[in-house]
């Protein structure tokens, strides 16, 4: 090339009619996300949702998120519609358990060079998940940087807002001995614990397109999205106290469990309660992993801890079930000995 040239954007190595066309294709599925709050959506340098009437002293509860090393398995897979969910599923499921109704999400996808139908595999996943958790999706960076990212790759990050009423934030503070720890199943190893699922599969070499569980391929079972308990959890806060709730994220059950509990009491989890579903099994048996290492790294089945009173319980499995979801009642609160863990899986 001549050294005087004119040079563009796009000898640069950016796009910009591919993002334009990127948030052509992405806008009908953001536009079934929208809630009455949303007072502007895709398009513009910010969103702007107000808070409903119907809070008396609204709360705004935050959190963001990525997918982590998931995505190295999407990149390799050629698996794309997945990951968005994945991106939303981890902070709304977390600004949950303080009592908080998501209102909005917003993404950020980085990638070196813009590859317009994987992208919009991506957020057409993160708008399914908005959906899933009833959150408004009202905008995002697409950031197209040459030299920044390998061919074919990306990076995802998400953030979600939502609120509660100062008077129904959910701290934990009230859980004590006697009161009952229920499990929610999850849909998979959700998006926690990759960098060990990786060095595992890359030690065994299994073949990611054999039948493993049902009708799954184990790429399948290992790319299953994480489960979103928005809808049924709100709904539950709604007919009954829930005393607190731990979303099983990274650390596993035996480190996020302690996160809602006070100094004073122990969750006594029993492992028998639940069956561990067949892909934990066969990381556990490919990797060699102990069995309390597979605690606090994965959650093993349960994505989602909710602790009520005992009174509450049944009340509150039948409401989860017949909401759809799987619960089992895992275990028991009791007093703390000492500086004993605060999670003890047996």
């Amino acid at each position: 090339m001549n050294p005087d040239s004119p040079l563009s954007y796009r000898d640069a190595g950016v796009d910009i009619e591919a993002g334009d066309r990127l948030v052509e294709n992405i806008k009908p599925y953001a536009k079934r996300t929208m809630r009455p709050e949303v007072l502007s959506g895709i398009g513009g340098f910010g969103g702007l949702v107000e808070i409903s009437k119907k809070y008396r002293e609204p709360v705004l509860v935050s959190g963001t998120d990525g997918v982590g090393t998931k995505l190295k398995l999407a990149f390799e897979l050629n698996i794309h519609d997945t990951v968005g969910i994945d991106l939303v599923g981890m902070s709304v499921n977390d600004i949950l358990v303080q009592g908080a109704e998501p209102l909005f999400f917003l993404d950020y996808f980085a990638c070196g060079k813009l590859e317009v139908e994987a992208a919009t595999e991506v957020i057409k996943g993160i708008a399914a998940g908005c959906e899933q958790a009833g959150c408004a999706l009202i905008g995002g960076e697409t950031a197209e940087m040459p030299g920044m990212y390998p061919v074919g790759e990306y990076d995802l990050a998400g953030f979600a807002v939502g609120v509660v009423e100062k008077s129904e934030i959910i701290t934990g503070r009230d859980i004590k001995a006697g009161d009952v720890v229920l499990g929610m199943a999850s849909n998979g190893a959700h998006s926690n614990g990759y960098s060990l699922v990786r060095k595992i599969i890359a030690r065994s070499k299994p073949n990611l397109n054999a039948p493993f569980d049902g009708d799954r391929t184990l790429s399948q079972a290992i790319m299953a999205p994480t489960r979103i308990y928005v809808k049924p959890l709100l709904a539950l806060m709604q007919n009954l106290t829930v005393k607190g709730m731990a979303h099983i994220t990274g650390g596993g059950i035996t480190e996020n469990v302690p996160r809602v509990l006070p100094d004073d009491v122990v969750a006594e989890i029993d492992s028998a309660s639940w069956k561990m579903p067949r892909l934990f099994r066969w990381l556990q048996e490919e990797g060699n992993v102990a069995t309390q290492e597979m605690y606090r790294t994965f959650n093993c089945g349960i994505g989602m801890v909710v602790i009520v009173a005992a009174n509450d319980a049944e009340k509150a499995i039948g409401l989860l079930e017949a909401a759809g979801e799987s619960v089992m009642r895992i275990g028991a609160i009791r007093a703390r000995s000492g500086k004993e863990h605060q999670t003890q899986v047996k």
